[in-house]
């Protein structure tokens, strides 16, 4: 699982310069085409705002992975070990519990919902189940990041010398 993971945290990085490249180079076009050209660019707009949508959803799922994310560990700073792998437990437990329902199951009725009456983007005319589907595919990265965690912690033993 490790090597699974490992290899979808490059491709992961990938897709994020890929996409951070690509808004940035957006944003700088629709810049010099709003005051130099004096002819903004919807098209650019509307995919800086999709990309940025993309960009936040799996640099979470990423920033899940590095364990990046925000946190208050003042609590948790002063736990014994076995404490404190009990919270770090519950904690990725929780996280596991929203990917997969919330982001998962509602991402995939989401896109449904955007499919089916086809909901249509203004400028680019692409479905909005197309950049609404990010939600989902995060939501199970981060899901699967999160059982790695699970199982890391259950296989780790508790430093008693710490208790």
């Amino acid at each position: 699982m490790k090597t699974l993971t490992d290899l979808i945290d490059k491709l992961l990085q990938l897709l994020l310069i890929v996409l951070s490249t690509t808004i940035v180079a957006c944003v700088t076009w629709q810049v010099f085409a709003r005051y130099v050209l004096q002819s903004p660019s919807s098209v650019t707009e509307e995919l800086a705002r999709f990309l940025l949508i993309w960009i936040g959803l799996f640099g979470a799922a990423y920033a899940y992975r590095m364990g990046s994310h925000l946190g208050l560990d003042i609590l948790t700073n002063r736990m014994k070990p076995v404490n404190k792998r009990a919270a770090d437990l519950f904690s990725n437990l929780t996280v596991l519990f929203f990917a997969a329902y919330v982001m998962v199951l509602g991402g995939i009725s989401l896109v449904a919902l955007t499919m089916d009456p086809s909901q249509i983007s203004a400028s680019l005319e692409i479905k909005m189940g197309y950049i609404y589907s990010a939600v989902p595919i995060s939501g199970g990265l981060i899901s699967l990041f999160a059982i790695e965690k699970i199982y890391m912690r259950l296989t780790q033993p508790i430093n008693t010398a710490e208790c």
